[in-house]
């Protein structure tokens, strides 16, 4: 039987379920905290940006960054994801693989997984379920799954 894990995950924690077969019951694996995922902007970022001087005449700009701290500790966080599910990939630990999460942090997630680890995607949910308890995960699975 195939063995499905299911992430649940938003920029600031990441549980990982699995289930026997469609018709199983999800079951907590582990968790995976980011711990700046909560942080605001000006709680990660204290210092003011540097200075540079334009490339013709006088004038003297603030450089800016293209992420702001909270969007780039989210995009380590996916990563961090992307690594351990691959790791777990390789030892063949899942055969088929469900992502949740909310819109934006789903698209990091999907950008942080290798090709290997996306071909056995089955399911991705624009959801945040991850205050839902373990055994409700199915509920919010589609009747075909």
């Amino acid at each position: 039987m195939d063995t499905i894990w299911i992430v649940v995950a938003d920029q600031s924690q990441a549980r990982f379920l699995s289930m026997t077969g469609m018709r199983g019951k999800p079951e907590e694996l582990d968790t995976l905290e980011a711990p700046s995922g909560r942080q605001h902007d000006r709680e990660m970022n204290a210092d003011r940006p540097g200075r540079s001087f334009d490339s013709h005449g006088e004038g003297r700009h603030a450089m800016g960054k293209r992420n702001s701290p909270s969007e780039q500790a989210a995009i380590r966080f996916a990563e961090d994801i992307a690594e351990l599910l691959t790791a777990r990939h390789n030892e063949k630990a899942f055969q088929r693989l469900v992502l949740c999460a909310p819109p934006r942090f789903l698209g990091l997630l999907r950008e942080a997984l290798p090709r290997s680890v996306t071909r056995d995607v089955a399911l991705t949910l624009n959801k945040d379920l991850t205050a839902v308890k373990a055994g409700e995960i199915r509920e919010y699975l589609p009747e075909w799954f």
